[in-house]
């Protein structure tokens, strides 16, 4: 029994961060976002997201290259930004797709 609620909360959290990886490129497609503000922005949505669970993400886009970052000096303190890709904006629209037509299967598909 144990091990089932360990796999339905790890699902749970991969399934979240996978809607989390869309949230980031979807803003990040309008332009500079940054940790701090994306915590808030998820906050708007009941969602609370700690800085060590979001930075990882933003790294993991990064480094995927959906996402690139540059600093800048802000109230004295370095600021690193986050903006989508080409290949970030791709990824983003085939996301949108897929999404569209699972949740029409999903959600509405109640044979």
């Amino acid at each position: 029994m144990e091990s089932d609620i360990c796999f339905e909360e790890k699902f749970t959290k991969e399934f979240f961060l996978g809607f989390i990886k869309l949230h980031v490129l979807h803003h990040s497609t309008k332009g500079p976002v940054y940790g701090l503000w994306f915590i808030e922005e998820l906050s708007h949505h009941g969602y609370k997201m700690s800085p060590g669970t979001l930075y990882p993400v933003l790294h993991q886009l990064e480094k995927g290259g959906y996402l690139e970052s540059f600093r800048e000096k802000v109230a004295g303190r370095l600021r690193v930004y986050y903006e989508a890709t080409e290949n970030g904006k791709k990824a983003l629209e085939e996301a949108r797709s897929k999404i569209k037509h699972l949740i029409k299967e999903v959600l509405y598909d109640r044979e």
